[in-house]
């Protein structure tokens, strides 16, 4: 399991993790500050209500002042309706906050996710990407909605009944406040033990999403191997983990609230005990005890809300950390501080002395060099593992080189600014990529510089024009996930318009034709020997009749340049390519005895 997704998080101090969350308000710091004087407000208002009440008990009814007891009626009730009015307006800001705050950290994570290397998303999982942007950014939204704006009106409210419990007799509220200490020694216990179920929670979320995406996208094979029952038991197993870490949290959550609970009950029952005694001894006055009752309650109630934004504000810091952890990968590829531009461009492509591993035990290419001329078109074979996609990727440089240099136009890629780079490079690979959205979407890739007549005219000379046009909408024909809705042969034609419509110096093609039939692979062969003629060219393939124009043939074992020349050249050698060759040869000559028509055509090697 990789280390983002690990119950063994590193662990970030709580006041680090804060200040970063707290950031995000300062954008909308002038909504906050409203909000936060309106919570100003609304606790002022909530003192008011108990010390009516005094008033009427220990004033208006022992004097039968019905006219200031209508006072106090009126002034009573004219305190909740503003309560009601404030705390409406309170809440929609700080929910209108919480709600752009997310919509700014989404933005920002997905912005993020585009500038990080290829390597960083083959590592890590579909899923534990899509959960950053999902599960755990809509626990910080509960945080800022729920807890950060709120937890200052819960500290003014504590702050103004403390306050007003003191001034109307200090003994009785220190009584009161006597169990205080509990409520430490509570959270104290509490904090130790839940952030790490709650890390397990956000992991377990990880893990279901990952298996989720994968299950989902592969339900074909699934079916078709019969594997429900195995699916389902993974699934059981993932789930399983999800409930057990979310029954942890909760079961730590149902004895912290209680406790909370049961210490404020125990504060009210010693202000009945002391209080009581004290109106015996008339010392206090009873409308005084009424007070202290509903100020105890009410003490105890922002308490309580504390210990809930406390549970919000352990969850929020397990996603938190996931989140800047995220955040915080840096690319290690990188646009230079100033990039080169070549001064002849023309598709030239060099490889010198490279080497590269993904892994550090497994070295994928050793000591590779060989250059591609402009306008050139030289085909790469060899043995699956050889190396030969992995050229694809250093070429595009989503990754850097271990050793040696690659260079295109003479400037090595690592002073190139990667992104002018890549345009100048289209990539047609085997497996096709298309987006939801109409046909021609995918074709320009909704690229602006691409025009509908661009788009139209690269589609017409890779064949691919007849069957679009014949489909009800045409080009704004809609395609769903994947492209799901057309062939994988219509797929593989419309890359190659994607490919074409840029109008590219390098195009490669990774086995480009392996999804055609060979009616469709004859016709694109005739279509591209045309459009390649004033390009470069990078052709990987295994099917090695469709490589025999190239200049040049470069065969690659396991990782190392072992032959190079033309078709004739490398068969005259009797080599890898040769047997190679011979292979392909004898299973067409094997698939051609087989067929019915085996007598009507004759294959040769040469």
């Amino acid at each position: 399991m990789n280390s983002i997704d690990s119950d063994t998080l590193s662990k970030f101090y709580d006041a680090t993790l804060a200040r970063r969350l707290l950031a995000y308000l300062r954008p909308y710091r002038t909504v906050v500050g409203v909000s936060v004087v309106l919570l100003l407000i609304l606790s002022g208002l909530r003192l008011v209500g108990p010390y009516l009440l005094k008033i009427a008990i220990d004033e208006s009814i022992p004097r039968n002042d019905t006219g200031q007891l209508q006072t106090l009626t009126f002034l009573f009730v004219l305190v909740l309706f503003l309560q009601f009015g404030v705390g409406f307006l309170q809440t929609y800001a700080t929910n209108w906050t919480g709600q752009r705050i997310m919509h700014d950290l989404r933005l920002q994570i997905f912005r993020h996710i585009q500038k990080l290397d290829i390597a960083y998303l083959d590592k890590k999982s579909t899923g534990s990407v899509i959960t950053r942007l999902t599960n755990d950014v809509d626990v910080l939204n509960e945080l800022f909605t729920s807890g950060a704006v709120s937890v200052f009106g819960d500290v003014f409210s504590l702050l103004g009944i403390v306050a007003v419990m003191l001034w109307i007799n200090w003994k009785l509220a220190l009584v009161c406040f006597s169990v205080v200490p509990l409520l430490f020694i509570a959270t104290l216990l509490f904090k130790q033990r839940v952030r790490g179920s709650y890390r397990r929670v956000r992991a377990a979320v990880a893990r279901i999403n990952s298996f989720l995406q994968e299950a989902i996208t592969g339900m074909p094979i699934v079916q078709v191997f019969v594997q429900e029952e195995r699916k389902l038991e993974e699934f059981k197993e993932r789930n399983r983990e999800h409930l057990q870490a979310n029954l942890d949290s909760n079961f730590y959550y149902a004895i912290f609230y209680p406790i909370v609970s049961l210490i404020g009950t125990l504060a009210l029952a010693l202000i009945l005990w002391y209080g009581g005694l004290q109106v015996l001894n008339g010392v206090l006055t009873l409308g005084a005890v009424v007070a202290f009752v509903q100020y105890s309650e009410r003490f105890y109630k922002p308490i309580s809300d504390l210990s809930e934004k406390f549970n919000i504000l352990q969850s929020a810091m397990a996603s938190s950390e996931r989140i800047f952890d995220l955040l915080d990968t840096r690319a290690s590829v990188s646009a230079p501080a100033v990039p080169q531009i070549p001064s002849q461009p023309g598709g030239s492509i060099e490889f010198c002395n490279v080497s590269f591993r993904y892994d550090a035990n497994m070295p994928v290419l050793k000591n590779l060099s060989f250059r591609v001329g402009a306008g050139e078109k030289v085909a790469i074979v060899g043995a699956t593992g050889a190396g030969k996609t992995t050229l694809i990727s250093l070429l595009n440089r989503f990754y850097d080189v271990d050793q040696g240099h690659i260079a295109v136009d003479g400037v090595d890629l690592r002073l190139w600014d990667p992104a002018q780079l890549r345009q100048r490079i289209a990539v047609v690979l085997q497996d096709v990529f298309l987006f939801s959205g109409s046909i021609a979407d995918n074709i320009r890739l909704w690229d602006g510089r691409v025009s509908d007549q661009a788009m139209k005219e690269a589609a017409h000379r890779v064949l691919a024009a007849d069957f679009i046009e014949s489909m009800p909408d045409g080009y704004a024909t809609v395609l769903n996930e994947r492209g799901q809705s057309i062939s994988s042969g219509q797929r593989q034609l419309l890359s190659f318009a994607r490919a074409l419509a840029r109008n590219p110096e390098i195009l490669v093609l990774d086995e480009a034709t392996s999804s055609v039939d060979p009616h469709t692979e004859h016709q694109i062969q005739i279509a591209l020997a045309k459009l390649i003629e004033d390009r470069t060219a990078l052709i990987i393939a295994h099917r090695l009749s469709t490589i025999q124009n190239c200049n040049r043939i470069l065969v690659l074992h396991k990782g190392e340049l072992v032959e190079e020349g033309t078709h004739a050249q490398l068969l005259a050698r009797q080599g890898i390519y040769f047997k190679l060759y011979q292979l392909q040869f004898q299973d067409q000559l094997h698939d051609s005895e087989s067929s019915p028509k085996a007598g009507a055509r004759t294959l040769s090697p040469g």
